[in-house]
């Protein structure tokens, strides 16, 4: 089926499936059919196996376990939850929450499922999943068409700690034009964004019923995900210092006027929706949409994909929005004042740390607005997504400037990793255009990027956003991917400085193991010269601690693996192996890999405010309430605004840390970190195994 006559039958399905909207009919178990229907035992199906080995075996044990309903790594709805374990505080604030992370680790689950069995109707159905409970609904985000993209947004500051907000809309700011707005709409006959929201609440358990294809908050008595927020008010506030709300704010809940006036300071409020995107998740999704192509087509199966593949074309021509300037101002801003960009003038061509849209719930006087980030940090880069959105012929995007703008961005990520590189070889934190979020001047003798100021912790200070080795293996994995399918020098380059310096950092006994955890900096890279990079000699990384992070071994074992085969290192692929064998060996459960974490940072579910440091701030006077009953106020704790907890079956153990006693130990199963180890065991037989050529 050619490419045109496929995306006239997935519209067809999607005018099906909205009419179905239309008329209510949408009961909390509908969607595509979750994975618990699979089949139960992949490892003894009658079907022959595309692809053999003792590392592809201990693969599908472990997809085996994930697809367990037991082991609880999915919703009724057939939604990856952020962990099996609900009693969970990192990014997600909650374990049954799912994350567009997940899902897109679910694809490449799926994708890797595929290459081993030959089935691809379970990496369809992830995808289908995905667009169904993830990618918002024509209802969802209903003003779209009053979007105009010569005046994207209203302008208001970012600021460094919590207690500063509500930021202050100001439209005296000038802000730059949408130059892919109009291009978008014309190409897809549509004003809607397709893009993942970022967070979801599964199990409903905030009560706010933020549903997919409902304009409005169903509430408590929903039995089905629903959209909802945290992080929104500037680089201090933490997890631990986050205000809940609905992704859908119809000021049902929280105070006169819902949530929104604790975030941004108006005149008047209106009812509205908004969502924000988390790029390196959709990229994610494309990378794996990539991997899935390849694989698929090597078994000459790619027709049995190909209606995702053009999906995930789709995503990848929205995922643009990351590429440009939070108000689209140009690069090299130091002030409010500076120009208002135009054409490709705000494009920096990195991968930010977010895009956002939202707009009015009220379709009688509509108005709607987007905008992208200024902020850029190297683990979110991938520049295997850019490589295929910029020559996979079936994943270059329909719009007519997409292709060019992925193939800049390649560049650019690639560029960006050599800048950030330090004297050791791990790579440093990031860029922005915006400092303090207020397009503030670059201070005195601060490297930059393409006029972009050098960031040694973007985006968030609490912890560091660079501290975690995690970033790491997620960055630098991608580049080992382009290195293994392109040879990219300058790929190799990194990697010849990078896996040396890992290397020396892993530890793997009889019954032990150990990978990098948290790193320290000091210094900063050297101003940015594509025709004359610097060596960076100011720019230093210390590994400060060791752990067993079961994703962050999976990740690093992918990126030692893609390195082995594309150069012949030998310990790279010796050390990828020691590490598979030892999580498998010292750490298998009945869930999959699993590790004990001492979590002395549960320590701050009680914590409350205090001026100018942690806890959660509420203004002084400002008062809302939960659907629960729980009460948002001056005063409150983590704990205050999710009393849910409490009936938690593993919060005895939180509580008597907090009484006083020893800190709380944990076995978590994370999604994403399952399918890390997972897929890790998968590529070492595809690369360098026994299905390796």
């Amino acid at each position: 089926m050619n490419r045109a006559r496929r995306r006239r039958v997935l519209a067809a399905a999607a005018l099906a499936a909205l009419s179905l909207g239309a008329l209510g009919i949408v009961p909390a178990a509908a969607g595509p059919a979750g994975p618990a229907e699979a089949d139960p035992d992949p490892v003894t199906q009658a079907a022959p196996r595309a692809v053999t080995g003792e590392y592809a075996d201990r693969f599908l044990v472990m997809y085996d376990k994930m697809h367990d309903p037991a082991n609880g790594y999915f919703s009724a709805q057939g939604i990856p939850y952020h962990s099996a374990e609900t009693l969970l505080v990192e990014a997600p604030d909650y374990g049954h929450e799912t994350t567009s992370e997940a899902y897109s680790f679910w694809l490449w689950l799926e994708a890797s499922y595929g290459q081993i069995t030959g089935d691809w109707e379970p990496f369809n159905n992830a995808w289908d999943t995905l667009e169904a409970y993830m990618i918002p609904t024509t209802e969802n985000q209903p003003t779209n068409g009053a979007y105009n993209p010569a005046s994207p947004a209203t302008y208001a500051p970012e600021h460094n700690h919590p207690s500063a907000y509500p930021a202050q809309l100001d439209s005296g700011v000038s802000v730059g034009q949408d130059p892919i707005g109009a291009e978008l709409r014309q190409t897809y006959g549509t004003s809607e964004i397709y893009g993942m929201h970022w967070l979801a609440d599964v199990d409903n358990v905030y009560g706010f019923g933020a549903a997919p294809g409902s304009s409005e908050l169903l509430g408590p008595d929903y039995e089905g995900t629903s959209y909802i927020n945290t992080f929104q008010r500037g680089p201090q506030e933490s997890v631990w210092e986050t205000i809940p709300q609905p992704a859908i704010d119809d000021f049902s809940y929280g105070g006169p006027n819902g949530y929104l006036d604790l975030f941004t300071g108006d005149a008047s409020y209106a009812r509205q929706w908004k969502y924000t995107n988390a790029p390196d998740a959709d990229a994610r999704a494309v990378e794996a949409v990539y991997w899935a192509k390849q694989f698929a087509d090597e078994q000459g199966a790619g027709g049995e994909i190909s209606g995702t593949v053009d999906k995930a074309s789709k995503m990848g021509d929205y995922l643009r929005y990351s590429l440009f300037d939070k108000y689209f101002k140009e690069i090299g801003c130091e002030s409010t004042g500076c120009a208002a960009g135009s054409e490709r003038s705000s494009a920096h061509y990195l991968m930010s740390w977010y895009y956002a849209w939202g707009g009015a719930l009220d379709t009688s006087g509509p108005w709607a607005w987007r905008i992208g980030s200024s902020h850029a940090h190297f683990g979110y880069q991938n520049p295997l997504a850019a490589y295929a959105l910029s020559t996979d012929a079936d994943l270059v995007p329909a719009s007519p400037t997409a292709q060019d703008d992925w193939s800049t961005s390649m560049d650019r990520q690639l560029e960006f990793f050599q800048w950030l590189q330090s004297a050791e070889g791990g790579i440093a934190g990031g860029a922005t255009n915006s400092v303090d979020g207020s397009y503030g001047s670059h201070p005195a003798g601060t490297p930059t990027f393409y006029d972009m100021a050098y960031d040694e912790a973007p985006v968030y200070h609490d912890p560091p956003s660079n501290q975690w080795f995690g970033m790491q293996g997620w960055g630098v994995e991608r580049i080992a991917q382009l290195y293994h399918q392109t040879g990219d020098e300058r790929a190799q380059s990194i990697l010849d400085k990078w896996v040396p310096w890992v290397l020396d950092e892993i530890t793997v006994t009889a019954d032990s193991w150990q990978v990098p955890s948290e790193l320290s900096w000091t210094g900063a890279p050297d101003t940015w010269d594509p025709d004359s990079p610097g060596a960076n000699t100011g720019l230093h990384v210390d590994v400060i601690s060791h752990g067993q992070d079961v994703g962050v071994a999976g990740a690093i074992a992918r990126t030692l693996i893609y390195y082995a085969a594309a150069s012949g290192n030998q310990q790279a692929a010796d050390t990828a192996k020691a590490l598979l064998d030892a999580m498998w060996e010292q750490d298998s459960d009945e869930k999959g890999i699993g590790t004990v974490e001492s979590r002395a940072d549960f320590g701050r579910f009680d914590d409350e405010y205090q001026p100018g440091g942690d806890g959660v701030y509420v203004p002084e006077g400002w008062t809302g309430t939960y659907p629960n009953g729980d009460q948002a106020s001056a005063g409150v704790s983590f704990l205050d605004l999710r009393s849910f907890y409490e009936d938690d079956p593993m919060f005895p153990e939180v509580q008597e840390y907090l009484d006083g006693g020893d800190v709380p130990q944990f076995t978590y199963h994370r999604f994403w970190a399952q399918t890390a180890v997972a897929t890790a065991m998968a590529e070492y037989d595809r690369l360098l195994g026994a299905g390796a050529e």
